[in-house]
C-alpha cells in the first residue's frame, strides 16, 4: 500500500503521450511481456513495474504483467533468469549492488557476469530514518546513542548483501558507530517495523522517506542537495560524509535472447522512461530517473564496481 499510492495516482491522473519514437503495437508479440520482479509488492521495484506496466498497455498498447517472485533478496529470479524463454516476452529486474555484492556469499547460485541487463532506469538514494515517535531528532542524536550503545542498536533493510546493507556498513565506517543490520524480503516488509520501533530506524531509500514522512522521522539523505520534497532534511555531505549513493535498478533479459531483442527491448524501456508525466512524478517522490541503455552498460558496470567493492572490503565480505 505504501508505494501503490504513486500507482493509484498515476491512473487517476492519466499518462501523457510520448512524443519521440512512435512504438507499433504490440512490438513483440502477441503475447504479453512478463515483467518478474524479484520482491515483494509494495517496494520500489515493484513500484515503478507498475507505472511502466501501464504506460506500455495504455500508450503502446504492449501488454506488461508484473509478477512478484520473491525469495533470498532478488538471487533466487537472478539464479534462474537464463532458464527463462529467450524470446522477448520476459524481462527481470535487476538491481546493483545487489547483483555485485550476492556471488560473494557461498552458495549464490549465480555470478554477476551471468546477469545480462539491457537498461538501467533509476537510481535511489540512501536515506537514514526512525519512526516518527523515536527519540532521535537528528542524525547527531542517533549517531550519539549509538557511540554509547556500541553494536546494541540496529538498522532495518531490504535484502542482505543490498544497497541497504552496505549503506548501513558505511554509516558504520564513516560515523565511528557499530550499528546492526536487520535484512527484511523487501522495503514493503519492513515499515511497519520500523514504524512500531522493533528496531531503532532503518536505512532505506529516500522514496520510501518521501512517501512516509507523516510516520517516519528521516535524518539524512545520500543526495548532492537536499530534496523538496523534505526541505529540513540534511544531506550526509552537509553532515560532514563524503556520501551520495543508493541502489539502481533496470531489467535483464536472458542471455540467449538475440541481440536484436535486447536493443529493441532496451530502446523500448528508454521510451516508457521519458514519459514527462511520469519521469515528474517519479521526480517528486525521489526517484532519480537516469538513462543507461544496452550500449553503455558495461561501462556503467566498470565504473560502479570499484565502489561496490569497496562497501563489500569495508564490511569484512572482501579480504582486505
Amino acid at each position: 500500500m505504501q508505494f501503490l499510492k504513486l500507482v493509484s495516482a498515476a491512473s487517476l491522473a492519466g499518462l501523457s503521450l510520448i512524443t519521440s519514437v512512435t512504438v507499433q503495437a504490440q512490438v513483440f508479440s502477441d503475447k504479453p511481456i512478463q515483467y518478474i520482479i524479484p520482491f515483494p509488492p509494495g517496494g520500489e521495484s515493484d513500484v515503478v513495474a507498475r507505472l511502466q506496466s501501464d504506460i506500455s498497455a495504455k500508450q503502446f498498447k504492449q501488454p506488461m504483467v508484473v509478477i512478484n517472485r520473491a525469495g533470498a533478496g532478488g538471487a533466487l529470479v537472478w539464479s534462474q533468469m537464463n532458464t527463462y524463454p529467450a524470446d522477448g516476452t520476459n524481462i527481470v529486474g535487476v538491481n546493483i549492488p545487489h547483483i555485485m555484492l550476492q556471488p560473494l556469499q557461498d552458495g549464490t547460485q549465480y555470478k554477476t557476469q551471468d546477469i545480462n541487463a539491457v537498461y538501467y532506469y533509476h537510481f535511489t538514494p540512501d536515506a537514514l530514518m526512525v519512526s516518527a515517535d523515536s527519540p532521535y531528532k537528528t542524525y547527531q542524536d542517533f549517531v550519539a546513542a549509538a557511540k554509547k550503545n556500541p553494536g546494541k542498536m540496529t538498522l532495518a533493510g531490504s535484502a542482505q548483501y543490498s544497497a541497504n546493507h552496505m549503506a548501513t556498513e558505511r554509516l558504520n565506517k564513516l560515523a565511528g558507530v557499530k550499528v546492526n543490520y536487520v535484512p527484511f524480503k523487501g522495503t514493503g516488509d519492513l515499515i511497519s517495523s520500523l514504524i512500531g520501533m522493533h528496531v531503532d530506524g532503518a536505512m532505506g531509500y529516500l522514496p520510501l522517506a518521501i512517501q512516509q514522512k507523516a510516520r517516519v522521522r528521516t535524518l539524512a539523505v545520500a543526495t548532492e542537495t537536499r530534496h523538496p520534497a523534505l526541505p529540513d532534511v540534511p544531506t550526509f555531505k552537509e553532515l560532514g560524509l563524503n556520501w551520495v549513493d543508493g541502489a539502481y535498478r533496470g531489467i535483464g533479459m536472458p542471455k540467449s535472447t538475440p541481440m536484436d531483442i535486447q536493443k529493441k527491448m532496451s530502446d523500448y524501456m528508454a521510451q516508457l522512461n521519458a514519459d514527462a508525466a511520469t519521469k515528474k512524478r517519479l521526480e517528486e517522490g525521489g526517484f532519480v530517473l537516469v538513462d543507461i541503455p544496452l550500449e553503455k552498460i558495461p561501462a556503467f558496470m566498470k565504473e560502479k564496481e570499484p565502489l561496490v567493492m569497496e562497501d563489500a572490503r569495508n564490511a569484512g565480505m572482501l579480504k582486505k
